[in-house]
């Protein structure tokens, strides 16, 4: 297993998606001319919240999304969504970085055959699975 054949599991962005903050910048308050302060007002939350969430810094909250809804007449499910995707990429990008380099430097060759502690003594070569719930490998 080579770390250029890792894949992303299923339902997370390859690519990193836009903040959902930042989307709202370039989509909404910039064509329509509309200040981060007067944003602010129309949602009714603070200028810093409204700085934070379109400079990337903080999360579209539930509350925030169903405010954006409202205002823009966006449905709030797809700030959650764009919401949920930004957080699953920054979460796949976290888990992968730290966990294979340090996992991958105890792995010999590649074409190697391990035992898991799996009953019967079956033996199967080494996932992405096994390193990230850190099973013990032992040679046969």
């Amino acid at each position: 297993m080579s770390l250029t054949t890792l894949r992303a599991p299923l339902g997370v962005p390859t690519r990193q998606p836009t903040h959902p903050g930042r989307f709202l910048a370039r989509h909404y308050l910039g064509p329509l001319a509309i200040s981060q302060s007067r944003t602010a007002r129309l949602l009714g939350v603070s200028r810093r919240r409204m700085h934070e969430l379109t400079q990337g810094q903080r999360a579209m909250s539930p509350d925030t999304a169903i405010r954006c809804a409202m205002a823009f007449g966006v449905r709030a499910d797809f700030w959650l969504s764009l919401q949920s995707n930004w957080d699953c990429f920054q979460a796949w990008r976290k888990l992968r970085a730290p966990t294979l380099v340090t996992a991958c430097t105890a792995l010999p060759p590649e074409g190697a055959r391990f035992a898991l502690g799996r009953p019967g003594g079956k033996t199967i070569a080494p996932t992405l699975v096994a390193l990230r719930t850190h099973v013990p490998l032992s040679h046969p």
